[in-house]
């Protein structure tokens, strides 16, 4: 992981009262760690293979919201960090070409409150100047991660999915 160019984004469709139109909270970080390592076949090497996102850092547009993902929702006093570590990816060749994009997917375990489960990510990655960007989702439920979805006074309705973005900014190492 690169030192700039890297966020993590949680998106919750929501329907705030007093407001007409549901919305969707974003919450983003972009306190990421760790990297992805792949042996001369193309297959995830682990370790060496993990990324650690500090959840405690999380913002969004409404300080409520974030003291309530922070300190009721994930926990992060004792829960700091959601970490994924990749088992597979494909749409990647290697060597990894000097130029040019590719859909990617990459599979591998997440771990929210020390709950961990099998997420695929799918997107596309930009290869240039020896760097890898892009950017890739995944998406599932409260429940699948044992975490209470949201109920508070001055929410209507929270939808059960919760959808995380990652834009990367990777550096090549041989």
């Amino acid at each position: 992981v690169l030192p700039t160019g890297n966020e993590v984004r949680y998106r919750v469709r929501e329907q705030l009262v007093n407001v007409d139109l549901p919305n969707d909270a974003i919450g983003k970080t972009s306190a990421i760690t760790g990297g992805l390592a792949l042996d001369d076949k193309g297959n995830v090497v682990s370790p060496g293979s993990e990324f650690v996102i500090a959840v405690e850092g999380l913002t969004s547009d409404r300080d409520r919201r974030d003291g309530y993902v922070r300190f009721r929702l994930l926990e992060t006093r004792t829960y700091p960090n959601v970490t994924f570590t990749p088992t597979a990816v494909t749409g990647v060749k290697l060597p990894l070409p000097a130029s040019g994009d590719a859909a990617i997917t990459i599979a591998g375990n997440l771990t929210v409150k020390g709950v961990t489960k099998p997420v695929t990510w799918t997107g596309k990655a930009t290869f240039a100047g020896g760097e890898v960007s892009g950017s890739a989702a995944t998406a599932f439920t409260f429940a699948d991660f044992s975490l209470t979805q949201p109920r508070v006074p001055v929410l209507l309705s929270v939808a059960d999915t919760i959808k995380l973005e990652y834009d990367f900014h990777l550096g090549v190492e041989k």
